[in-house]
């Protein structure tokens, strides 16, 4: 049993899947790894490191494609990408595949006949906890975005008493208190700064004052914004009205807002408008790690940092990759405990009453197998016992 790891094909993207340290606990599940030469490189992991702890490393990357049973990847394919010809049936692919925003993707490795398992699908179970990766890099983003918004903003996040006065605190606001949320509460309340969040899942405000913040209620009907794993659900064009007329006010009075916002399989909702940015003070910044589905202010642009009025308007995408060392970490810690529960003794074990290999499984024997990619796909439904290994 081989798992191959490759030099990811994002040019931006400096994570690899695996590092070093986990290679020993694939051996024990009776499989070796083989990783491209480099792989690891940008997220600082030399070969000669995987080498010593007992992987092996291709020369070139068709090597990898031909020897391995299992390939794992950081960042999706894209529609266009020439490395979708080099898959072959039968091989497993793992990863953050993006399946609800990329369908037609998942549609292709299907017809290549790939095995392909998204982690960014795992149930919210305990046993689930230690392979999600979704929460690892929210967990990055979150810390990220704090720094980032304190490298532009023209304040300083602490109160200050100085020979020279007084320096008031900066002013936090942030939307969204998911993981990336909280992490980003709880690095801004680290530098000082004065934080108030909003979430329209009321059950996160334990969470939000447990970290010092102030938890911020809009008078809104929220009784079906959350579903039943947890997630923030699509609410109807009135309610986001009524929530950006509200919000409008609290972003006016913030001289840093992180938006965080995000309903998995559909654009994110739009939060904040133009007339209250104008309204900001000049200085001060919005990040929007929303901005990969469309950003929760009308002024965001994915990838771009624009200004309007003096106010800095950052769309990151994927900032866990800028802090590749940690992320690489994290991930492949993720990855690996995920493979624990799909291989067993040198073979890919496709047991579908494991409720974690059949909710993250997309693709199997040439058919798209997960139902809600399927519906995006315009596919009918398939059989209860069309998702089970015979």
């Amino acid at each position: 049993m081989i798992v191959g790891v490759l030099v990811e094909s994002h040019p931006d993207e400096r994570r690899v899947a695996l590092v070093p340290t986990v290679v020993p606990a694939l051996q024990k599940h009776g499989a070796e790894a083989v990783i491209e030469r480099g792989a690891g490189a940008r997220a600082g992991f030399a070969d000669a490191t995987y080498e010593a702890q007992g992987a092996g490393i291709a020369m070139d990357r068709g090597e990898v494609f031909a020897s391995s049973d299992v390939l794992l990847r950081v960042r999706a394919f894209t529609a266009d990408e020439p490395d979708l010809a080099s898959l072959r049936e039968g091989q497993v692919l793992v990863g953050l595949l993006n399946p609800l925003g990329a369908p037609a993707v998942i549609q292709t490795l299907a017809e290549r006949g790939v095995d392909a398992f998204a982690l960014e699908l795992l149930p919210r179970i305990t046993r689930a906890q230690s392979m999600d990766a979704l929460t690892s890099m929210a967990t990055i983003a979150g810390y990220k975005a704090v720094l980032l918004a304190a490298s532009t903003v023209t304040k300083m996040y602490p109160l200050m008493m100085t020979a020279a006065g007084t320096i008031t605190p900066a002013r936090v606001l942030v939307v969204g208190a998911g993981v990336a949320g909280l992490q980003a509460i709880a690095t801004a309340r680290r530098l000082g700064a004065v934080v108030q969040a909003y979430d329209v899942r009321p059950a996160a405000r334990e969470q939000v004052e447990s970290l010092g913040a102030r938890f911020v209620a809009l008078d809104l009907e929220t009784d079906s914004a959350e579903d039943a794993g947890g997630y923030a659900q699509v609410m109807d064009d009135e309610f986001y009205r009524r929530q950006r007329e509200l919000m409008t006010s609290l972003v006016e009075e913030s001289d840093i807002v992180i938006t965080t916002a995000a309903v998995p399989g559909s654009p994110a909702p739009v939060l904040i408008m133009e007339d209250a940015v104008h309204a900001m003070r000049p200085g001060s910044v919005i990040v929007d790690l929303a901005a990969e589905t469309g950003g929760n202010c009308e002024l965001t642009r994915p990838g771009e940092t624009v200004s309007m009025n003096g106010v800095t308007v950052a769309g990151p995408t994927e900032l866990a990759a800028t802090v590749p060392f940690d992320a690489s970490q994290m991930y492949a810690r993720n990855v690996t405990s995920f493979l624990g529960s799909l291989l067993d003794d040198g073979a890919v074990r496709l047991d579908l009453e494991d409720e974690i290999l059949r909710d993250t499984l997309l693709t199997h024997r040439g058919t798209v197998v997960h139902p809600r990619v399927r519906d995006l796909l315009g596919l009918a439904p398939l059989e209860s016992a069309g998702r089970r290994e015979e």
